[in-house]
């Protein structure tokens, strides 16, 4: 790559007036073309179902010298490493349904009439990424997770909820028979997806209009596999990297309390590049031992009851503690300034259902990120969050000029 052409797609993210630059490293002009993966970038995205009581998670004041708001007390130690956001959704409605739409800004039952259907920001990191790791993205998270992560046909990514498992694929090494076995189930879908696609070629000179494009969704559906299959064929003969850490047993779980685990777990993920797109899913349900509270669902729909309001604020709180807990791992990993970690929800007030106004902070990436953000507020004046989606697609290296329903990026970045 060039240094006019790398210099010509960097770009920064703005809004109301306040820029957040995506620094343009010596190393990326002298030794990208030679070392392209000497610092790769990566993507995180985590999301929360029911999102976090407004009243206490947004800041007052714009800019870097925001005083920071209850909610956010516990990451304070990395506010030079955030950006918070106010007034950015995508016109969502739907309340739970709506939530799922957050990494896409498009809900499932409107996906028909866009290209890429709901596709998520993190399988189109994914697809960029290809084979170059064991995994092209991992998704993890507590109990069924949240429905966060959706192919480019429309088809729901579920999270893996248990700990050991994720050990295991990232770091267990399989015996000659599970590895036989394996191969044998390749190639049997390799024959299959084969024998699928002559038949649908066969099809198409026959069909409608309105056919020939059910057809092409499906063929896109089985090339998604194919990429799948060949990526698994590349890797499967490879060896594991050693765990810096000492195996995770299977054992009795308490959902709520696995969360630093995981992000332990998805931080050596990206540490031995056993992949660079990494998504972490928190349901509206969850059990605990550790927080003396009761129904998280139930706690979202406070009525602005005291004492509901008390205990969904703990909660809010544990959510934050283990969030620094994540970046302090990812710092000391050596990995947090080459991934750009995505936060927040799709649901922006639990209590009312509503799907607008949403909790969104963007950390890490080297960026130079400015404190708080405040997008317009006015319908005619909103910016999409499809464009900030877009503009760290951009980052991540993706050759995109739209993403959901962006209409633009953030901001392109002007070069002199």
């Amino acid at each position: 790559m060039n240094k006019q052409l790398h210099l010509g797609r960097r770009r920064f993210l703005q809004g109301s007036g306040v820029a957040l630059a995506l620094p343009l490293m010596d190393s990326q002009l002298s030794s990208a073309a030679e070392k392209p993966d000497a610092n790769p970038r990566r993507l995180v995205c985590i999301g929360n179902h029911l999102g976090y009581y407004p009243g206490n998670f947004f800041p007052q004041d714009a800019g870097l010298d925001y005083q920071i708001s209850p909610t956010l007390q516990s990451v304070q130690r990395h506010r030079d490493d955030f950006t918070v956001f106010s007034n950015l959704d995508d016109g969502m409605t739907g309340g739970h349904n709506g939530v799922k739409a957050f990494l896409s800004g498009i809900r499932k039952d409107e996906s028909s009439g866009f290209p890429d259907k709901n596709m998520t920001i993190d399988q189109v990191a994914a697809e960029h990424v290809g084979s170059a790791t064991r995994f092209s993205s991992i998704t993890a998270g507590l109990d069924s997770g949240t429905d966060l992560c959706w192919t480019r046909s429309g088809v729901r990514i579920p999270p893996v909820n248990n700990p050991a498992r994720l050990f295991e694929a990232l770091f267990v090494q399989s015996d000659a028979a599970s590895l036989r076995g394996e191969r044998t189930r390749l190639t049997h879908r390799a024959s299959v997806l084969d024998a699928l696609r002559e038949s649908a070629g066969e099809l198409e000179g026959q069909l409608s209009a309105a056919d020939r494009r059910k057809l092409e969704h499906y063929l896109t559906s089985v090339r998604e596999v194919e990429k799948q299959l060949q990526m698994s064929q590349a890797w499967l003969d490879r060896p594991k990297p050693a765990s810096p850490m000492d195996p995770v047993m299977d054992q009795e779980r308490m959902h709520i309390e696995e969360i630093p685990l995981f992000y332990d777990l998805l931080t050596l993920a990206l540490q031995t590049d056993s992949t660079r797109v990494a998504t972490f899913e928190i349901p509206m349900g969850f059990r605990t031992s550790e927080l003396d509270v009761g129904s998280y669902h139930g706690l979202s729909h406070h009525s602005k009851s005291e004492e509901r309001l008390g205990q969904l604020q703990i909660v809010d709180a544990y959510l934050m503690r283990q969030f620094a807990h994540f970046i302090d791992r990812m710092k000391e990993a050596q990995v947090f300034d080459h991934t750009a970690v995505v936060w927040g929800s799709g649901m922006g007030n639990g209590s009312s259902h509503s799907n607008r106004n949403l909790p969104v902070i963007l950390a890490g990436g080297g960026m130079n990120h400015q404190g708080h953000v405040v997008c317009p507020a006015e319908d005619h004046n909103r910016v999409p969050l499809s464009n900030l989606w877009l503009s760290t697609l951009q980052w991540f290296g993706v050759e995109a000029d739209r993403f959901g329903k962006s209409t633009g990026t953030f901001s392109p970045m002007e070069i002199g």
